[in-house]
């Protein structure tokens, strides 16, 4: 029997090709990416009164984690007082198209692969957040004049 790990590939074209589209949905992603993952790994240390094996279960827990990072919810906090549940669906539910895209809710849940949370990382938050091009072509120059400084106050302390 193939273990879990075997089942999903790594990220591949197609993943990400999929992974793009349910990030382009104006709704929070958090469970579609979910639904992508392996599921329940065995360290997530879930103790339960049986002896059921749960590794790969994509149920939500219930964390809340995605709830709790999501900064429409946090300026509009009444929206959570509509229902006492904690999970993805809640915040699907409450959310809807408000979805900011900030993907703060894929971040949080610990369900979601790492490879799926390091590809938005890398390629989709730089994408939301508009990087200024002045300061990107001078970043390199102003660390080296930084360290050049530090370098020469660092010796003349030495040297004394």
């Amino acid at each position: 029997m193939a273990s879990i790990t075997e089942l999903v590939p790594p990220l591949n074209d197609a993943r990400k090709r999929t992974v793009d589209q349910i990030l382009e949905i104006k709704e929070p992603p958090v469970a579609r990416c979910r639904m992508l993952s392996r599921g329940m790994e065995p360290y997530h240390r879930l103790y339960l009164a049986s002896d059921d094996d749960v590794t790969g279960d994509k149920a939500c827990l219930a964390c809340g984690n995605c709830v709790d990072s999501c900064p429409v919810l946090r300026r509009e906090p009444q929206r959570v007082g509509v229902t006492d549940r904690r999970t993805s669906f809640a915040l699907e539910t409450t959310v809807g198209p408000d979805c900011e895209l900030c993907f703060s809710c894929v971040l949080a849940c610990p369900q979601v692969d790492t490879e799926i949370k390091d590809y938005v990382v890398d390629e989709k938050i730089p994408e939301t957040i508009p990087q200024n091009p002045t300061l990107r072509r001078f970043d390199n120059y102003l660390m080296v004049i930084a360290a050049l400084v530090f370098g020469i106050i660092l010796g003349v302390f030495l040297a004394h």
